[in-house]
């Protein structure tokens, strides 16, 4: 059977069918529901009219805006902060964040704790905010970031200021004024390039708002003081301090701290060195802005405010800058790798440093241009090799070429002295006698510097009239392989040929060499090591260097170094250098002049210090009437002079010499030794 529902069966039958009995029962139900559906629809219906026809309010209208607002507004930050995160993913774990190490500083002073200059990345030492003017932090914080004090590391104010400043001018809001505080710009120096876009400038707020809640204002400022650039090659304020006004940060005035705290903004545009007037007129602005926040009355911004009308004095580039130079390279070979502030103690003195300074480029600017020389050199020492002033030219600020301890020139004359002191210890004497005639050898014919020739003479004689024939003769007969022995011997370390012909000075050596070389004579035959540094320690005190007296001991015998001083006293008293003086001192030196007048040199010495003086041009253009015995001996003597003031004076080493008056022994007179001696010579060359 089948006992499934059919139409039939179901309430109220099929569609447009009546029940037998329900009939009228559906049918009623049917109307009251669709009378309900009815009243439904136009109930509905005149809602609709009355909302077509509502008008739209003011508040209305506020209302719609504000929450669409609120809902951009919770859109917008949703994206920002995944923005944000991105990017800040994108940087190192929180954990290993942590300030740099600042490069380490040296700084190097002269043996009275002069500051000559400080070397290494930063340009300058860090100092510690307490140690500074509080006028000093103030200028930089009421020009830089005003608010610093109040911000959490970003300052929404000035960062809306700076895009409404650069959509102003046309530019990208993140382009040009940048609205960074000083924070930002610590975080940026620190651990950030450069680059204006959005990564780097949301990574930049990340690390401030984290350098905010680990370190205080005063250490945030403090790292913005050593580490922000201030021009000029100077990283940090003492470093620009020492650099633009030869002073520590801590004895900055008020107007010196407003110039430095207007550099900040752009320090090629604004340094005092080579826009004193844009700097003036930015200091005027930082200390109007001092004002402003009270940090200064408006009397003390007038009394520190700068003339336009009056140049900034700076300091200028002085020649103790290539002793800095010279120091820092010697660093490595000292200490090792530099990596902690040091503070290296020289053997410079600093009056003597300046006088120096002051009579090479004195003596250029006088005669330099007269006589076709643009550049100097002098190097001075103790006889035992302290090196007392380096001057390596005329203008540090524009070369920076150390003439003295990196230049390699020909010495000329003034290398005989190693030729003679050969000769010596093959047995001649300051009064043997030698040839002083034209000769020719393997093709080498030296000629005298006036063509003119004397015949015989002694070797005192040659060497304090400084004749080439006679040098020439004395290399070639003790062996040019003698000659280089004794000059290594006495501290020449440049690499030479052994040619006859270097009896005449032409292997080239650099002025330090040459000087120190000379040291021996004056301390009675002990070889010197030339130093400049005596200590270096850490900026806590520990001492990593020592200088220790050393050196390779005796060089000459006390006879060779009488005989030697004897010969160039002479050559002051009476031959090439007698220009040369230094009243009431007993002095010795040589002269020399290379080829064509390209160089003009002159070393001399007292029983106090050891001098040598070069004159030239970088180009080997041959100069003017220029020899060893005429500017380079003035330069001498000038600074000599000074260098001795208030002395006593003392005789050089050695005595050796005929009594005043005694008639100068013969050859047959002389020992055996010394005969032997000339007669080789002048078998060899005759009287041709």
């Amino acid at each position: 059977m089948d006992f499934r529902v059919s139409q039939d069966d179901r309430i109220g039958g099929p569609s447009g069918r009546k029940g037998k009995k329900g009939g009228r029962t559906s049918n009623a139900s049917g109307t009251r529901q669709t009378r309900a559906a009815s009243s439904r629809n136009q109930n509905n219906s005149r809602r609709s009219s009355r909302r077509a026809k509502q008008p739209w309010t003011f508040w209305g209208i506020i209302g719609k805006l504000f929450y669409w607002g609120l809902v951009l507004g919770v859109w917008a930050g949703i994206a920002l902060a995944g923005v944000v995160a991105y990017y800040a993913l994108q940087l190192p774990s929180s954990d290993s964040w942590a300030v740099p190490e600042r490069p380490a500083n040296i700084r190097i002073v002269a043996a009275n704790g002069q500051l000559l200059s400080n070397r290494g990345e930063m340009g300058g030492e860090a100092v510690a905010i307490h140690q500074l003017p509080q006028y000093v932090p103030a200028a930089v914080v009421s020009i830089e970031d005003r608010r610093f004090f109040d911000h959490f590391g970003l300052d929404p104010i000035g960062i809306l200021g700076a895009i409404r400043i650069n959509l102003s001018e046309g530019r990208g809001p993140l382009t040009g004024h940048g609205g960074s505080t000083i924070t930002q710009q610590v975080a940026k120096n620190l651990f950030l390039t450069p680059d204006q876009n959005l990564p780097r400038k949301i990574q930049e707020a990340v690390l401030a708002i984290w350098l905010e809640n680990n370190y205080s204002k005063e250490e945030i400022l403090e790292l913005y003081l050593n580490r922000m650039y201030f021009g000029a090659g100077q990283y940090g304020i003492e470093g620009a301090a020492q650099r633009y006004f030869g002073k520590s940060a801590r004895n900055l005035s008020l107007g010196e701290a407003a110039i430095l705290a207007g550099v900040l903004q752009a320090p090629s545009r604004l340094s005092p060195d080579t826009h004193p007037e844009r700097a003036a007129a930015r200091a005027r602005v930082v200390l109007g802005a001092m004002a402003e926040e009270g940090y200064i009355t408006d009397a003390e911004e007038d009394a520190a405010a700068i003339d336009p009308n009056q140049r900034i004095r700076t300091r200028v580039a002085g020649a103790e800058y290539y002793v800095a130079d010279w120091v820092e390279s010697l660093m490595r070979s000292y200490i090792g790798e530099v990596t902690e502030d040091v503070i290296v103690t020289t053997t410079i003195d600093w009056d003597l440093q300046k006088q120096a300074e002051f009579d090479v480029r004195e003596e250029v600017a006088l005669y330099g241009e007269e006589h076709n020389f643009t550049q100097g050199a002098l190097v001075s020492m103790t006889p035992d090799g302290a090196i007392k002033a380096i001057v390596g030219g005329v203008d540090y600020s524009d070369s920076q070429y150390n003439r003295a301890v990196t230049a390699r020139r020909q010495p000329g004359s003034s290398f005989k002295p190693f030729v003679y002191l050969t000769a010596l210890q093959h047995g001649a004497t300051p009064d043997t006698h030698t040839l002083d005639a034209p000769f020719t050898y393997e093709g080498w014919s030296p000629a005298n510097y006036n063509d003119q020739y004397v015949g015989d003479v002694t070797l005192r004689q040659g060497l304090a009239h400084s004749l080439n024939t006679v040098a020439g003769r004395l290399a070639i007969e003790v062996g040019p392989e003698a000659v280089i022995e004794t000059a290594y011997r006495m501290g020449i370390s440049s690499p030479m040929m052994a040619v006859p012909s270097i009896a005449l000075g032409t292997q080239e050596v650099s002025l330090l060499e040459l000087t120190a070389a000379y040291a021996p004579f004056a301390n009675g035959g002990n070889g010197v090591i030339a130093h400049v540094i005596t200590r270096i320690e850490s900026a806590d005190g520990e001492v990593l260097y020592q200088n220790i007296p050393a050196g390779p001991g005796q060089v000459i015998e006390p006879q060779h170094v009488a005989m030697m001083n004897d010969m160039l006293s002479s050559a002051v008293e009476m031959g090439t250098a007698s220009r040369a003086s230094v009243p009431g001192w007993p002095i010795a030196g040589k002269t020399g002049t290379t080829q064509n007048n390209r160089d003009a040199l002159f070393v001399g010495f007292s029983s106090r210090l050891v001098t040598g003086v070069w004159l030239g041009n970088d180009n080997g253009d041959p100069m003017r009437g220029v020899g060893g015995g005429n500017y380079p001996v003035e330069i001498w003597s000038n600074f000599m002079q000074k260098a001795h003031a208030g002395l006593t004076p003392s005789d050089l080493p050695g005595a050796y010499g005929v009594p005043f008056g005694a008639e100068q022994p013969t050859v047959q007179q002389q020992p055996q030794q010394q005969r032997t001696l000339i007669d080789l010579i002048n078998g060899l060359f005759g009287n041709g």
